[in-house]
């Protein structure tokens, strides 16, 4: 019974993968995937500031605007600020630390949980090469549940694309992400992501991100996987981005 849920999240990410790759993304992309330029790690100043605005949802859409402020850069790392703003559970502040562009130390993989991590989690590998793959097992403490556990994340940088958002069209540089999350119980399957993300380095950050997740119940494991939930559906955009002093 317990290699059905297994076997269905492969195949699930494999389709995933596909369905990512083929699309260019949604609305808005352009895909061009093939070699160019790698993206380097940013220079981050105190006070760069990023609006992005989130729809999220299936029938009924919940719609949030989100901003991230470095307020602080020292020994102990990078600290950026986001303050969600809209229709709960994304109305919410919260603290990230990285200890390096793209590695963090703490801070939410997924929706508003914010983990402490055994090692950063490296959510960017800079520089950014299409072809370049990493795959991280890393430990978690979960403040939201107060849980330990370990967390799967792959990355393949799939190449660049041009993106248009509400804060102007980018040459980015998009990330294909699968992720397993370490909040297994004992009536189901952890949840999986399925995330594609655009990095440009004009903005110095994300630009665009498409979310998909889900989990198995296991009681459904005799059916094929008919008590599949999905937990997100939606999109984050940028809006603006101010460049600190």
């Amino acid at each position: 019974m317990a290699m059905l849920p297994r076997l269905i999240m492969a195949v699930f990410a494999i389709a995933a993968f596909a369905t990512l790759s083929g699309c260019g993304g949604g609305l808005g992309v352009i895909p061009s995937e093939g070699s160019g330029p790698a993206a380097e790690a940013p220079a981050y100043r105190v006070g760069d500031r990023w609006v992005y605005h989130g729809i999220e949802g299936f029938r009924v859409k919940t719609e949030w605007d989100e901003t991230r402020e470095v307020t602080a850069i020292g020994p102990q790392g990078i600290t950026i600020r986001i303050t969600q703003r809209g229709a709960a559970p994304m109305n919410a502040t919260r603290t990230e630390v990285f200890t390096a562009p793209g590695q963090m130390a703490i801070g939410a993989a997924y929706v508003n949980e914010t983990r402490n991590f055994s090692v950063p989690l490296q959510l960017y590998n800079f520089p950014l090469a299409a072809g370049k793959v990493w795959n991280q097992w890393v430990g978690t403490y979960n403040d939201m549940t107060r849980e330990t556990g370990q967390l799967n994340r792959y990355v393949r940088v799939a190449g660049w694309d041009k993106v248009s958002t509400p804060a102007g069209s980018f040459d980015a540089i998009r990330l294909e992400v699968l992720m397993r999350l370490d909040d297994e119980t004992f009536w189901r399957w952890p949840t999986t992501c399925n995330y594609a993300v655009w990095y440009a380095p004009a903005a110095n950050a994300v630009v665009r991100e498409n979310h998909n997740s889900q989990y198995v119940e296991k009681s459904s494991d005799a059916s094929g996987g008919a008590g599949t939930i999905r937990t997100e559906y939606g999109v984050l955009e940028l809006v603006s981005f101010t460049p600190g002093r």
